[in-house]
């Protein structure tokens, strides 16, 4: 090459599925739920074998998450009290699978942001928490769906997969292996979330970003300069889902029965306490490291996981109480979408960004697993 690789961010994409359910829609549901499992179980909780199941409420979630409602790729199963659950159709090995579907349809809003056709591709990431099968990868699948030339691969970090993702394609470009990647993050977080436990009923949403990951040489104007990436993981029990290909389908779940932790657990309030500190100051080492400080700091698009989280996590980071301006949130319409959130966040709220002002993608979960993304607008 006749200069030395830098990667840039160059667009994002974004798929939102049609269908939304909203707090006072899903707090039906669920309480009616319980009502019915409530008289079913009657004998064995008045005599002291099971305990009874309690209501949620919109009070509680808002307080305990800043959720306000969640698009989903099937309402009426959720929201069914004898079900709970999306109800997809398993699709034939000939057809595009569903969450190859929304990846695409991120993707090439992200390709026609940047004014990019798909043949300009080298390589594509499906970065995400929820993938479908073990094989053949997502990623080929999109890659294949999109005509692109070149290799793909899937990989998994949790809610961090995205900015995992992106390090990994800037490294591609940097290295000379690619000069225009692809990271789609499709997540469908609502095949693997407990619709009927009242702690985390209310927690996920589905939703498709995508990432333009290029050489510098070749990115569109107005593009991001990506200043420094890290990441970090440590291992922890408080975010688990045991769900997979060594386990026969779950089937039906029941409330109290074994097979709960094939779907999304978590010790919530460990992992406020110790994710918080933990990313906190990773941000603020990093910054360190690239001569940043708060005030430098234009905006903070964050893992959008919880609000009282980000807030305390903004904070630190910017030495004040971050407004919305500089810490935006898209939980009260998305919810918690995973890997997909900062993307979310980023894709909604950077149109208004200046040359040379400075942001952070963000994201952290389970693993523990976080990264940085720090970029620049040109």
């Amino acid at each position: 090459m006749s200069h030395q690789s830098q990667p840039v961010l160059s667009a994002t994409g974004l798929f939102t599925p049609a269908e939304r359910i909203s707090n006072e829609e899903l707090v039906a549901s669920f309480n009616r739920y319980v009502a019915l499992y409530n008289r079913d179980k009657a004998a064995a909780i008045a005599a002291g074998e099971i305990p009874a199941l309690t209501e949620s409420s919109v009070e509680f979630i808002e307080k305990a998450s800043g959720i306000g409602s969640r698009h989903v790729v099937d309402k009426a199963g959720i929201l069914d009290p004898a079900h709970m659950a999306p109800r997809l159709r398993e699709r034939g090995n000939d057809e595009l699978s569903i969450l190859a579907e929304i990846g695409v349809a991120a993707a090439k809003d992200a390709l026609a942001r940047a004014g990019r056709d798909a043949a300009d591709v080298d390589a594509v990431l499906c970065a995400a928490s929820n993938m479908q099968r073990p094989y053949p990868a997502m990623a080929i699948e999109i890659q294949q769906a999109l005509g692109i030339d070149g290799f793909a691969f899937d990989m998994n970090v949790a809610c961090s997969s995205a900015t995992f993702g992106i390090q990994t394609a800037a490294d591609y470009v940097r290295a000379g292996h690619a000069k225009s990647v692809l990271v789609v993050n499709p997540e469908i977080c609502s095949g693997h979330l407990n619709w009927r436990d009242r702690d985390s009923h209310f927690i996920f949403g589905d939703v498709a970003t995508a990432i333009l990951i290029e050489d510098k040489g070749l990115a569109p104007a107005g593009h991001w300069d990506i200043l420094g990436t890290k990441l970090k993981t440590v291992f922890s029990n408080n975010i688990r889902n045991n769900f997979g290909f060594l386990n026969r389908a779950h089937g039906g779940i029941d409330q109290s029965g074994p097979k709960t932790d094939k779907l999304f657990v978590q010790e919530g309030r460990k992992v406020f306490k110790e994710v918080v500190p933990m990313v906190a100051a990773m941000i603020v080492d990093e910054m360190a490291k690239l001569g940043l400080e708060g005030a430098d700091m234009r905006r903070l698009w964050l893992h959008q996981a919880n609000t009282n989280m980000n807030r305390l996590i903004a904070q630190r980071v910017l030495g004040h109480e971050a407004s919305d301006d500089e810490s935006p949130t898209v939980l009260d319409t998305y919810g918690n979408t995973s890997s997909a959130g900062s993307i979310i966040a980023f894709h909604l709220h950077h149109d208004d960004m200046q040359a040379d002002d400075t942001g952070l993608i963000c994201s952290f979960g389970a693993g523990y697993s976080a990264g940085t993304v720090f970029v620049r607008k040109t």
